[in-house]
Order: C-alpha cells, then structure tokens, then sequence
C-alpha cells in the first residue's frame, strides 16, 4: 500500500529530504481571489492548533498573506478542540454546516473513513497542479493517500500536510538537575530517573489517561519491542498481528508496572492531554511524554524553568508521522479557496515560521531556522528518519480506535482490568474492524 519503489527506510528519511529541499510554491492562485469558488468572498477555516504553538502561529500568519493577497475575501476562522473534531466531523461535513477547510486527524480511522464515506474532496488533479505532491516525499504522502476501502499508503489524494510530528520526552531540567538526575540515554537509566523521583516523594510522569497519550506510552513501550513489520502488518494490514505477542505484552504489562511504582499519578485515568500539559508547564512534573505539537507551546509558556527533551530512550522506533492534514470537505462551497490556502501554508515564508517556533516543516529553507530550541527539535527528527523510526499512532488502525484505546488503557491505570484483559479488547475490536476488509 506503501511506495514499493522505496524501501522503508528511504521511505521515512525522505521527510528529512523533503524539509532540507528547500522547495518553494507560489504564495497562493491565479484566479485573483475568487478562483471560481461559488461564494467568492469567503473561507471558513477551522483547525484546532492553540494560538501560541508553531502551528497555530503559522496558520494565523497564513491567514493574514491570505486575505492580503485575496482582496475582498474574508477569512473566517473557528478554533475547534481535537475531542471536537474527532467525534462530529462526519456528522457535520454530511450537513450544510460544513466549512470549506479544515484541519483533520490523519490514519485509516480518521481521513480514510471520512474519504471511504465521500465526505472530503478529491485533491489529486490540485496536488499535481501546484506541485504538492513533489514536494511531500513518499513517506509523508503514506497519510495523504487512501484508496476506496479508506486504507491510507495509495490511492487518491484526500489531504494535504505541511509539517511533520513525532513522540519525545520532555524534561524539566532545573528539577533534574536539583535531584542529581541525569539525562538518560539508555531504557534502564530511563526507569532509574523515575525511580529518584519517585524515591523523594515526586511523581515522575504528567500523564493523561482521558485522552492521549496514555496509550500512545502503551504503544511507545511495545515499539522498543518491535520492528517494522510488526508496524507495518498492524497498520497497513500486511500480516497477522497476535496482541497476546511479546511486544505488545512487554507495552502493557510495562505500563501497569510503571502505575504500580507510582511513576504515574493514580487520578491520571480522568485527566486531559490540555491539563496534563498545563501541570508540566506549571512545573509540577519533571516528565512529560507527548508530542512535537506541545513544543511551539513550552517554548512560549515555559518561564521559570529550563526544559529540554530527548527521543525514547532504548528505543529506535516511536510515535510520528507527517502531520495533520487539510482537507477541503466535499460540500465546501468555496474550493478553490480553500486549495489558494493550502498553498500558501506551504509557502517557505510560512514553512519559516513553523520551523522557529518548535513545528517541523516539510519545506522551509533551512538556513532560515535560527531558534535553537528548534534546530534541536529537527536533529531528533532527522535521528528518526535515518533509522525508519515512524511508527504512526495506535488508534489510525481501525475506525473508533481512538476511544476504543482510552478505554483500555483507562482499565489498565485503574486496575479495572489485567494487561492480557486490555490487550483482548484491543484484538477484538481491531481483528473485527480487518474482518470488514477485502482480501
């Protein structure tokens, strides 16, 4: 499903490749604003990134050159949460309230749903039109593409990315430093740096189990376990997966382990992602394993302490992919628009700012990036890439996997259910949803 032209390797490094390539598209269309869309005058945008991360300060600079470059067409923007999104867009892009853009969550389970129901718009003809697809490599073009059963790696173009993302840690540097611990390099130093904290009264890891990334920690742990095509016949479906198998046993039973040696807050199963972050940025954590979507934001908010971060320790795989992805929804009624925007998103202005305020751009132009904070979010990156390290998210495998993981894994924080119990509802949900698949 993925290019076979590629192997794998060269699939993931490519994203490096497609940052460094230093490609430029034009600031927006042709068509003098309008473009042929059926209202002409405006563009109803949402997305979901806060307002101080890279993301969102890239779009909202986008949305200025938009309005400027679009004269007379008005931009009208609506800050939706995630959870939002997630849970009603296909109910609202099959009504009139659809907006013409939008930010959406990316996977087999999200925008391959949403392409197999004939809710987003066909970006194929568009993405070879402006360039798009030279400019995204291969393996970014892997959560670009789904074909006719909604299974991403092929297929038509439904959406389009402009950054990319991945897993760390995050640490509080001024905490490590005042309990003499040391940045980890290996696993075992790793579980020995919470094993401090947790020996002085502090609890190591902010963590949420109402939301993300409780689970993603579960997958995180199975991938030090796991190699690519354990990845690839989970989520590309091109093998048997056994849940009962040694990494996912050593990812759920690890897990529970850490919540026994109170690593982890016992009252995290009913926190949000948004809390979780807040209590790291508030400094009340020394920990915090999330995604390069929080960094743009620590780099703001954080100022009373230094914080830092490393990739997973022991581990040559985690969590990432390219990044969210616009989708234009079937019933815009401004397309053309919508397709002006996207191109200016993945302007090298544009592609800049993501690039100094903690995101990672797919096409700014390197020498541009000064922010050191942001040189270092990069290199990790480029560490990922060079070793096939992608490993997508748990919850894209099957429609409903996001809840259907938060419930699992909130058994396991609990003590609701054994690891072996979680990892059984995982299977029965997953293997249900691959039964529906053509052979």
């Amino acid at each position: 499903m993925e290019d076979k032209m590629l192997t794998p390797k060269k699939r993931v490094a490519a994203i490096a490749t497609a940052f460094l390539s230093a490609l430029a598209l034009s600031a927006c269309g042709d068509d003098g604003g309008g473009g042929g869309s059926e209202d002409g005058d405006t563009l109803t945008l949402w997305h979901y990134e806060g307002p101080d991360s890279a993301m969102g300060k890239a779009w909202d600079a986008a949305i200025k050159e938009f309005e400027d470059t679009h004269p007379g067409v008005t931009v009208e923007f609506e800050e939706k949460g995630f959870e939002q999104i997630q849970k009603t867009a296909p109910m609202v892009l099959n009504s009139d309230d659809a907006p013409d853009l939008m930010e959406y969550n990316k996977g087999n389970a999200t925008a391959g749903l949403l392409a197999k129901q004939g809710l987003l718009t066909d970006l194929s003809a568009e993405a070879a039109e402006r360039g798009w697809e030279d400019m995204l490599s291969p393996s970014v073009q892997t959560t670009s593409r789904y074909d006719e059963n909604g299974i991403m790696g092929s297929g038509a173009w439904y959406g389009i990315p402009n950054y990319a993302e991945y897993v760390m840690v995050y640490y509080n540097v001024d905490l490590f430093e005042e309990h003499g611990v040391e940045v980890p390099t290996t696993y075992d130093e790793f579980v020995a740096a919470m094993d401090t904290f947790a020996g002085e009264g502090m609890t190591p890891l902010a963590m949420a189990g109402a939301e993300y990334p409780a689970q993603q920690v579960v997958y995180q742990l199975a991938l030090s376990q796991a190699d690519r095509s354990w990845v690839d016949a989970y989520q590309l479906y091109q093998g048997d997966v056994d849940f009962q198998d040694d990494a996912w046993t050593y990812g759920a039973e690890t897990f529970a382990d850490w919540m026994d040696k109170g690593y982890v807050d016992k009252d995290a199963t009913g926190v949000k992602a948004e809390d979780m972050g807040v209590s790291f940025i508030s400094g009340k954590y020394p920990i915090m394993i999330s995604g390069s979507w929080w960094y743009g934001r620590l780099q703001s908010e954080i100022k009373d302490f230094e914080w830092g971060s490393f990739l997973f320790p022991g581990s040559t795989m985690t969590l990432g992919s390219g990044g969210n992805l616009w989708v234009v929804p079937e019933n815009s009624d401004s397309k053309d628009l919508a397709y002006d925007f996207i191109d200016i998103t993945m302007s090298e202005e544009i592609q800049n700012i993501l690039g100094n305020n903690g995101g990672v751009p797919v096409a700014a132009d390197p020498a541009a990036v000064t922010d050191e904070k942001s040189r270092e979010l990069i290199a990790n990156f480029q560490t990922l890439s060079d070793n096939d390290g992608l490993a997508f998210y748990p919850d894209w495998a099957w429609p409903g996997g996001y809840d259907g993981w938060v419930s699992a894994t909130q058994k396991v924080m609990s003590g609701d259910a054994s690891p072996d119990e979680s990892l059984d509802e995982i299977a029965t949900q997953y293997q249900d949803y691959v039964g529906t698949l053509p052979q």
